[in-house]
């Protein structure tokens, strides 16, 4: 197997983080072999090749969760970066990736830190409602809770990247209780054209924090650590749901504590062409995993 280095990625002072599994030389693997790679690790994994000639990047990143090749995956993004500047592979602080969703920018935040802020940025988001709003019902079943656990606010479909469907919850203890049936998030989730289910609360007492959980269509496992899109997809359905304002302050997303994995996302919107987002900027902290073997399962969570 090539070298795989596993990073932790949107770590908090408690923790957490979403592993990925990341191969910064990639050149020569094929597609089959990258989803045997993340089929042994258990989660998403990111792949590093050359740019194509024909494209003014520095890299092109590659994405597999152990089922199927992802267009773009936030967390293993922003894990690859990292690793690429703690092995001194790097020799500016502003990169340009190529991705099968497009062009990403990557920016390195602290001189010469060892704990250094990695954030790629994202286009503009597009929030609309469900096309099949008399799924509500079969959503929140799918997602173990009741009626009355959710909202008053329509669930929403959004995306910079990736389709995902925001689901308001009303507390942190409803969201903690929910509890996933894969199989029916998956027929769902092809009704609503949609990459996963993001239940999301507000953060008691706390402007713009926010406490979430993703449950993903069809991955290989159940849920997820921490999830970059679907983080900036929440921060875009935020100022649909008038739950935020437009403004450069930070949003700070926690997700994972169900997981026992607490995770830390920020999410800041771009706004140097006027008072509307023209996109927005996902980051966090990341670190090197203690488990660095493959597990041998499909997901160790």
């Amino acid at each position: 197997m090539n070298d795989v280095r596993v990073v932790e990625v949107f770590k908090s002072t408690q923790g957490g983080g979403n592993p990925a599994p990341i191969v910064i030389d990639a050149d020569g693997l094929g597609a089959e072999q990258m989803t045997a790679i993340a089929r042994a690790y258990g989660h998403e994994s990111g792949f590093v090749f050359p740019p194509q000639a024909t494209v003014d990047n520095d890299y092109q990143f590659r994405f597999f969760v152990p089922l199927h090749e992802m267009s773009m995956c936030g967390h293993a993004t922003i894990g690859t970066v990292w690793l690429l500047q703690k092995l001194g592979k790097l020799s500016q602080r502003q990169l340009s990736i190529e991705t099968l969703s497009g062009t990403v920018s990557a920016h390195i935040h602290g001189e010469n830190s060892e704990d250094p802020f990695i954030e790629i940025s994202q286009p503009a988001g597009v929030v609309t409602p469900l096309t099949k709003p008399e799924l509500r019902a079969q959503i929140i079943e799918a997602i173990g809770l009741e009626p009355d656990d959710i909202l008053d606010l329509p669930i929403l479909n959004a995306s910079t990247s990736r389709v995902k469907t925001l689901i308001p919850v009303k507390n942190p203890e409803r969201l903690d209780a929910a509890r996933p049936d894969s199989a029916r998030i998956e027929k769902l989730c092809e009704q609503l054209d949609s990459t996963g289910l993001y239940l999301f609360c507000p953060h008691q007492g706390v402007a713009r924090r926010f406490d979430s959980r993703q449950f993903p269509k069809a991955s290989g496992y159940p849920e997820d650590a921490a999830t970059g899109i679907a983080a900036t997809a929440l921060a875009f359905g935020l100022l649909k749901y008038g739950l935020i304002e437009a403004s450069e302050t930070p949003i700070l997303i926690h997700q994972g504590r169900a997981m026992g994995r607490p995770s830390d996302i920020y999410v800041r919107f771009d706004l140097r062409a006027g008072s509307q987002p023209a996109g927005c900027f996902v980051g966090g902290y990341s670190a090197f995993a203690e488990q660095q073997q493959p597990s041998g399962a499909d997901h160790a969570e």
